[in-house]
């Protein structure tokens, strides 16, 4: 089965084909783009798509690549044995089970989610190279070798923090999901709001593309921010009228918060309208 996207999911035909290539060469998807372009929510909608159980593991700059296959607790160990503890004797009742493990040891083919890889330690993609290349793992404690029942179908995504080992990219599949042009982005306001005026729209869509434009911004606003701030639009019912007859030189867009995350690029368009009405 092919993923094509979904009803909740637009998916670009080349973001279909690095998908559907990734999942033929059984090599893991390694998903870039900005901020808030959908890229973990791409490994929900696959598996949803191909009718999979999805296992998340998302990362953060403290993970290790050892928890991702097992962690083993010595200490609880030791304090049940000083306590006389019966299930000492068995040493898997210490063995807490990672999300790789998880992965591989599931009687159904799976998708695996390693999010935001690049918060992690540099060392931590070149830790796992082994276990996601032969797909398996060796377990020290107990002597076992854990090998993928099925091959699990794994996306990997980066907000680009980090560069990664070439190693580590050498077995992986890429794409980078370019931010949406206007009709992308249309069809995606359409999954989340089908009932929007047209007109609302197109007036929300020109002031936000336009704030994307402006040069020096430290954080554009992404998809994600663009959906939140339609919906206050529409939750607030501002008539269409404020943003159609809105002056560029007096006001920065309505309910900015929503698109806008930082002070620097607050007052960067603040300053362009100050010098626009300087200039007028």
């Amino acid at each position: 089965m092919n993923f094509q996207g979904t009803e909740n999911y637009i998916a670009t035909e080349e973001l279909q084909m690095a998908v559907n290539a990734a999942k033929t060469l059984e090599r893991p998807l390694l998903i870039k783009g900005e901020p808030g372009t959908g890229k973990t929510m791409l490994a929900e909608e696959v598996a949803a798509a191909l009718d999979m159980p999805l296992i998340q593991w998302h990362i953060k700059s403290t993970t290790r690549a050892q928890q991702g296959l097992y962690e083993y607790d010595a200490v609880s160990r030791l304090r049940d044995s000083q306590l006389g503890n019966e299930k000492v004797h068995e040493i898997n009742n210490y063995i807490k089970k990672g999300k790789l493990w998880e992965a591989f040891a599931a009687k159904e083919q799976v998708v695996l989610l390693i999010d935001e890889i690049d918060k992690a330690d540099i060392e931590f993609p070149n830790d796992l190279l082994l276990e996601l290349d032969k797909m398996e793992f060796f377990v020290y404690e107990t002597g076992e070798v854990i090998k993928a029942v099925n091959r699990p179908v794994i996306i990997i995504t980066s907000n680009n923090e980090k560069e990664l080992p070439d190693a580590f990219l050498r077995r992986c599949f890429f794409h980078y999901i370019n931010f949406p042009d206007k009709e992308t982005m249309k069809e995606i306001i359409a999954v989340h709001y089908p009932d929007i005026k047209a007109s609302l729209l197109k007036e929300a869509m020109d002031i936000f593309f336009q704030v994307r434009d402006v040069p020096g911004l430290k954080k554009k606003p992404s998809t994600s921010e663009l959906i939140d701030w339609l919906k206050l639009l529409l939750a607030d019912d501002i008539p269409e009228e404020i943003l159609k007859g809105r002056d560029p030189s007096r006001a920065i867009p309505p309910l900015y918060g929503a698109l806008l995350k930082n002070e620097q690029d607050v007052h960067m368009l603040e300053k362009l309208a100050f010098m626009l009405r300087r200039d007028s």
